[in-house]
């Protein structure tokens, strides 16, 4: 659209102030500054003639609102005022069913291999930028003319092994995977393992999944195998983003929505709220979210220009007063979305929550297509908090963008200030992070790096340095505002009587910003340990993956003495895929996993101890008759298994009416003498068997032991003809009752035993009392 000339005197005297400092001979009125081939530093040239023309010193924050001749001028006419409170909207109610859990995750940053070692970074205050020598330049391809060049900066946030791939666990053959982009390969792999921390491994949940990514640009360029058309296609597929989230659903057999998000580096948050909405709206019952930014060269630094967003030194130092700009960095993360109220309901690990998140777009509304717009982002804050239900002095930390540019940190905190006026509590109350000073910035996988910081800090309840903060930038004008800034470490402490609640923030070039809310996760009671003993079934693709799954499990079991070991035996047991090569560790409490998880280690590396090889063996189901019983028989079981305690639980509900007798009294009792004879009488030990022996069957078949035969003795035989389908628990109930009861007004009997070959027993004559059974075997 042609921009109309100035109209006014002070329209005109802004254009020829334009005119003059972009060297042009004409400027519309409605023409952006930016548009016109303006930067940050021409601006300030723009402020001095501004004060100079007009008597009025403008901030540059005041240029960035006012981005056209025409919106600058009409405020250049209006009187200063304090900017008017965002219309209040009604707020959900906490409890109205919009909350959604984050059960899983997994993420590897410059520095950190696992999320254990990024937030030990993190607090640590640690920067993850390698400073590159000249041999890993020329590695990396980088010329030598460029390395070189005295505006290269040698810096860059690198991910580690970032070019490999475990081809095999996935079905990839090696020509296959050299033709992925790495970007596909590790967010494949980075998926698995957020799947597995939620304890729903693919290929194993039986609700639909679905898969919101985001990724960067492709900077990977192999040679297709051949120039056929076949594999011409076959190199589109792997390295173009469009195919990132569908990768995954199909390598995964994932059933639900498959959505590549490209809004640049707020993409993987958008992919967030997407992902957050698709699990309300019941368009899946799971939903992976996340991002990835792997640039090749993987080690390569960049050459910097004045004006532009990257740091002259290669040192991010987002809101002090040095800020010069960001470092590139590369990354990959995601989380695992569920309903609150499904995950509390199944017993799920819950992270934290998501209370709720917005996404808008900038417009047209700021001083250039590549610039923040204040009004944007504040809108964005704005609307996700009302989506929460939260008012702003509830929000105690805020992660940003923070790019640690000259500009865009005082954007984005006068965007903060503007957001926060609906109701700010006491100065200084609310916290700003930026995880962008430790690893560099991330691109499209920013957004998922900002949440997972935050889903750390509300774990362990602390909030980590801003990295080389020392004095705030004079421009983010902090003082009066509801935040601060973190030089050290320092325990997350919300107003009194609020949980920890944090908000935070992606925004991509082009304009589109998102901005999610997260609560804490619910206080929920500890899980007991009751001493009892717990299998940790173990497995992997090869004897060296079983290996290092040991140690590593001993190590996260060692960092986490508050875990219940009933819970992660149950993890182990059904949420986890089961592999050809296994172990198994039996212990009772957490430290002896560890001790035991650490001698399992040790005798793989010695040759000691190597695993078994699953083959698929058949099992049968055994079941004894009378004779086995004794007092308390089903107590441990009891305390220990759920499974165990609601077949037990069933069975004596529908006996009891039969019976007259509660039978847990006796399977549960303490041997004592004249009371623990009573299960001897053979019409309450024939029920109390068959109650045993049918509650520990279920259990057996809840762990994934399915039989391929059952035999039972005497009493058994009811027991195997009941699993098997023959008569119904209740018709088998009644039956042993009877039985029982009749066998025990027969006349006392005895039973004999010969332990010889039928060809060498010779005819014998017994007692017709002989031959019949006893209720006192001997």
């Amino acid at each position: 659209m042609r921009s109309r000339p100035p109209a006014n005197e002070t329209e005109r005297t802004l254009a020829r102030i334009w005119q003059d400092v972009l060297r042009l001979e004409r400027v519309g009125a409605t023409e952006s500054f930016f548009d016109l081939g303006g930067h940050s530093l021409l601006l300030t040239q723009v402020r001095a003639r501004v004060k100079q023309a007009f008597g009025r010193e403008l901030s540059m924050l005041e240029l960035f609102e006012h981005p056209s001749i025409e919106s600058l001028a009409a405020h250049l006419a209006s009187a200063p005022r304090a900017p008017e409170p965002s219309r209040a909207r009604p707020l959900p109610s906490a409890q109205d069913g919009q909350s959604v859990a984050i059960i899983g995750m997994a993420g590897q940053f410059p520095g950190a291999s696992n999320l254990e070692q990024f937030w030990r970074n993190l607090a640590g205050g640690v920067e993850s930028i390698s400073r590159l020598s000249d041999e890993a330049l020329a590695e990396a391809g980088i010329p030598p003319e460029l390395s070189s060049h005295p505006g290269y900066v040698r810096a860059k946030g690198v991910l580690e092994g970032a070019e490999l791939f475990d081809a095999e666990f996935f079905g990839f053959s090696p020509r296959e995977a050299s033709q992925m982009d790495p970007q596909q390969r590790r967010f494949l792999e980075c998926a698995w393992e957020a799947l597995e921390d939620a304890g729903y491994p693919p290929q194993t949940h039986g609700g639909s999944v679905g898969v919101f990514a985001s990724s960067s640009a492709t900077t990977y360029q192999p040679r297709p195998a051949s120039e056929t058309p076949a594999d011409v296609w076959q190199l589109k597929l792997g390295l173009e983003s469009d195919f990132l989230s569908t990768r995954v659903s199909y390598e995964l057999d994932l059933r639900g929505p498959g959505l590549t998000v490209r809004t640049g580096c707020s993409g993987s948050l958008v992919a967030v709220h997407l992902a957050y909405r698709s699990v309300l709206a019941g368009e899946c019952d799971l939903a992976l979210a996340g991002g990835v930014s792997i640039s090749v060269p993987v080690s390569g630094g960049y050459l910097y220009q004045p004006g532009m967003i990257l740091s002259p030194d290669g040192h991010c130092r987002a809101f002090d007063a040095r800020a010069g700009g960001t470092v590139r960095g590369n990354g990959v993360g995601a989380i695992v979305l569920k309903r609150l109220d499904r995950a509390l309901a199944d017993g799920d690990s819950i992270h934290a929550v998501i209370r709720g998140s917005a996404l808008n777009n900038d417009g047209a509304g700021k001083i250039g297509y590549t610039a923040p717009g204040i009004a944007g982002q504040a809108e964005v804050i704005t609307r996700a908090q009302e989506a929460a239900g939260v008012r702003p002095h509830e929000v105690s930390f805020v992660e940003t963008h923070g790019t640690g540019t000259p500009l865009g940190d005082p954007v984005e905190v006068a965007a903060l200030t503007k957001a926060f006026q609906r109701g700010a509590g006491p100065q200084g109350h609310c916290v700003l992070g930026a995880t962008k000073p430790n690893i560099g910035h991330l691109d499209a996988a920013a957004g998922i790096a900002g949440l997972l910081k935050t889903v750390l800090s509300l774990r362990h309840r602390q909030l980590p340095p801003v990295v080389h903060f020392e004095q705030p930038n004079p421009a983010l004008e902090l003082a009066g505002t509801p935040f601060s800034i973190n030089a050290r470490l320092s325990d997350w402490t919300p107003l009194e009587g609020l949980p920890r609640i944090a908000g935070v923030s992606s925004f991509g070039i082009g304009g589109t910003n998102a901005h999610v809310v997260v609560e804490e996760a619910p206080e929920r009671p500890a899980t007991k340990d009751t001493g009892t003993w717990r299998v940790l079934p173990l497995s992997a693709q090869s004897g060296a993956a079983l290996a290092e799954t040991a140690r590593r499990l001993g190590e996260a079991l060692a960092r986490r003495p508050e875990l219940s070991l009933a819970d992660v035996a149950h993890t182990l047991q059904r949420g986890r895929t089961a592999f050809e090569q296994r172990v198994a560790l039996v212990c009772r409490d957490l430290p002896g996993a560890v001790q035991g998880l650490e001698q399992l280690v040790h005798a793989f590396a010695k040759g000691e101890r190597s695993p078994a090889e699953a083959r698929g063996r058949e099992v049968a189901f055994l079941f004894p008759g009378q004779g086995t019983q004794h007092a308390g028989m089903g107590r441990a079981l009891y305390a220990a298994h759920a499974v165990f305690r609601d077949e037990v639980d069933r069975c004596a509900g529908l006996l009891l009416p039969h019976l007259g007798l509660d039978v847990r009294e006796l399977l549960l009792q303490e041997e004592d003498g004249a009371s623990g004879e009573r299960i001897h009488q053979t019409e309450l030990a024939q029920p109390c068997l068959f109650v045993l022996e049918y509650a520990l069957a279920r259990l057996w078949m809840s762990l994934g032991l399915s039989p391929k035969a059952m035999i039972g003795h005497s009493l058994g035989e009811y027991v195997a003809a009941c699993l098997a389908g023959v008569f119904s628990l209740e018709d088998a109930l009644v039956l042993i009752r009877a039985r029982g009861r009749l066998m025990q007004a027969a006349p006392e009997g005895a039973m004999l035993a010969v332990g010889l070959r039928p060809m060498r027993c010779g005819p014998c004559s017994m007692s017709t009392s002989a031959s019949r059974r006893t209720t006192h075997p001997r």
